[in-house]
């Protein structure tokens, strides 16, 4: 396997900042925060301006992974294509080149120690530290397979959790 920066191989990228009187408590494109990711919006953005930034501006790609940069660092959520915005720098995605795959990268992620998290009270991952943050990448056949045997083991861990909350 080959030792490679994740800096390496592409780019952070993140969506366009939205500010607080530009987002509302209902309304067409759910805006995630940092405290809502992973969960339901509490806030929202007009279909005009996700619309316009979506098309000027960095946004993610149907399976890219999206991860969490402060607070919780590294909660990983994969972008399925939904109509969604993203809170900039506090949500971030490595937009890579095609010599790794998404689901290689996703138990990778879920393993990683990143490199150089800051801060005392709220934990930070900045873009330095995840481009500096060293993996070891398999050939992409391997990464298919690996990514593949990691779907199989979440789902059996997910039916067998299913299974014990259905019985206490």
């Amino acid at each position: 396997w080959e030792r490679k920066k994740l800096g390496e191989i592409g780019s952070v990228s993140m969506n366009k900042r939205i500010f607080k009187d530009e987002t509302s408590t209902i309304g067409e494109i759910p805006f995630y925060k940092i405290g809502t990711f992973g969960g339901k919006a509490d806030a929202f953005i007009t279909r005009k301006k996700y619309e316009e930034y979506k098309k000027k501006y960095p946004y993610p790609q149907k399976g890219n992974l999206l991860i969490s940069a402060s607070g919780s660092i590294g909660r990983i959520i994969e972008y399925n294509g939904e109509e969604a915005y993203y809170q900039d720098s506090n949500i971030v995605w490595l937009d890579h080149d095609n010599t790794i795959l998404d689901v290689f990268l996703k138990p990778t992620y879920e393993i990683i120690k990143w490199d150089g998290i800051e801060g005392t009270t709220i934990k930070r991952l900045y873009n330095k530290n995840i481009l500096n943050t060293v993996i070891y990448k398999p050939n992409i056949d391997e990464q298919r397979k690996i990514g593949k045997l990691f779907i199989i083991l979440n789902n059996t861990v997910q039916l067998h959790e299913r299974k014990c909350e259905e019985l206490t």
